[in-house]
């Protein structure tokens, strides 16, 4: 069998999953559609509180090694265990902690491949967080949901749609919270726009934009020299140079999508409906195997290999008729950009500068642009923001993934109140199924693909989530 074929059924050969076929398999649009009913609602779920949420982690590289210090320094967290297949960086985050936060005595689980299942069988564990390579993400969260633990996982939480729908069967049988960490509307700005969405700053909200654009390629000493031991490379990641070859689509959309999400209440109150995904050719990545494997024989296997193109460009309508665009370029120069533009009907926000335009108040940037946000502020980013200052342990200078976010203060003080999370199992399944439907529909030239309901209808009914007008919980301390 061919690479092509066998990529070509790797797509599409999601038999014995309940998934719903037309009759001609190739030309049907709606490959990743499954007829269920919800089991339960995990949306507005509250799981019985948590005093103290004790912790264990899968995967400490340099993302993991930073969600460890940072869960670590929130009052009520108990680091019970670490986990990876390298030895040495499981005993640097324990020197790290019993250095700054010795009340944490994590365990060490180092032995090969499996022993992260050792540590999600443990029973005294509530939360298991995952930083491990995107292919194991699904079997890792549904292992930890069956030993009754609650999930805070890296995204994406699936890298098909048969694992998204696994793990939102699994959350939902097991009612076990999933929270896939991405960008999000808990964050300074962000949180500023929603809450002006929601006073209808904007009026009806019609369209928005989010992008993974930045240069992971053309900085050869920084990106694609080896260390001596083969763990920090590719942007400190060696497995995701593989996730390039022979895939064509938007590998990372979360980051854009998952602020615009929120601010168009996708899963509650509105639904994504069909898209279209169309790729560039590469004009980088194949030139730079060839130049860097002149440097070092490690990447001659991938001189002459198809990687996806330098930019994706996604559009998706939502049920209620509005539109997103979605943009992941990674091998281009040029400047950084996320979350970058929510527009309505009397005004939008564009971002890189920070500016607004509205009927009523033209285009705001610069101090007035300050001042109307300062209006705006809601108060879980004021709440977080004195608990920061409050806080005497910083780790900010041991890296950006060191540094305690809203998100994840947000998340463990849900956990301790007793409170629905903000950021569930629907919403991460929703934003990491983009990827493998942008590659069904980059393969077919941009043809139409219906996006999955793993709400199952719910999303009509569904509770606003979101709250940052911190209504309930806001109890708990950094350290």
């Amino acid at each position: 069998m061919n690479n092509n074929r066998r990529n070509f059924l790797k797509l599409t050969g999601l038999t014995g999953m309940g998934i719903v076929f037309g009759a001609n398999r190739a030309e049907s649009n709606r490959p990743y559609h499954k007829n269920r009913n919800q089991t339960f609602n995990m949306h507005g779920y509250a799981a019985p509180k948590l005093e103290t949420v004790r912790m264990g982690f899968i995967g400490l590289g340099d993302r993991g090694w930073g969600n460890v210090n940072r869960f670590a320094s929130i009052e009520g967290v108990d680091v019970k265990a670490l986990c990876d297949i390298v030895p040495h960086r499981v005993h640097s985050s324990i020197e790290f902690l019993q250095t700054h936060l010795p009340h944490h005595n994590p365990d060490a689980y180092t032995d090969g491949p499996e022993a992260w299942k050792q540590l999600c069988e443990r029973d005294d564990i509530d939360l298991i967080c995952i930083s491990t390579p995107w292919n194991q993400h699904a079997e890792q969260s549904i292992f930890s949901m069956e030993h009754d633990k609650h999930v805070y996982v890296d995204l994406p939480v699936g890298v098909t749609a048969e694992e998204c729908w696994a793990v939102v069967e699994t959350s939902e049988k097991t009612r076990k919270h999933v929270h896939m960490d991405c960008v999000s509307c808990h964050t300074g700005t962000l949180a500023t726009l929603l809450n002006m969405v929601r006073h209808g700053y904007f009026g009806e909200i019609l369209h928005g934009e989010g992008h993974y654009a930045h240069d992971r390629v053309s900085n050869t000493e920084g990106r694609w020299r080896r260390d001596p031991d083969n763990n920090y490379w590719f942007g400190f990641r060696p497995w995701r140079l593989q996730e390039n070859v022979n895939r064509n689509g938007n590998l990372y959309p979360a980051h854009g999508l998952g602020p615009v999400s929120q601010m168009m209440d996708l899963n509650y109150g509105d639904q994504m409906d069909y898209m279209v995904s169309i790729s560039s050719n590469d004009f980088t990545m194949a030139d730079k195997m060839r130049e860097i494997a002149e440097m070092d024989e490690y990447y001659k296997p991938y001189v002459g290999l198809e990687f996806r193109g330098n930019m994706n460009t996604t559009i998706i309508r939502t049920k209620k008729g509005r539109t997103l665009m979605l943009q992941h370029d990674i091998s281009s120069p040029g400047i950084g950009q996320r979350f970058d533009v929510i527009r309505g009907n009397k005004g939008m926000y564009k971002g890189n500068p920070d500016r607004i335009s509205t009927i009523e108040d033209g285009l705001v940037q610069g101090d007035e642009f300050d001042a109307i946000t300062e209006q705006y502020t809601p108060r879980i980013t004021k709440v977080f923001n004195e608990k920061r200052s409050q806080a005497t342990t910083d780790f900010s200078d041991a890296g950006i993934y060191s540094t305690v976010t809203p998100e994840d203060w947000r998340l463990i003080d849900s956990l301790r109140n007793g409170l629905p999370t903000e950021m569930n199992v629907y919403d991460a399944a929703l934003w990491s199924v983009i990827t493998p439907l942008s590659e069904w529909s980059v393969v077919r030239e941009g043809n139409t693909v219906k996006i999955p309901d793993f709400t199952a209808g719910a999303w009509k009914t569904n509770k606003r989530g979101m709250d940052v007008s911190l209504r309930e919980g806001g109890t708990t301390n950094l350290l």
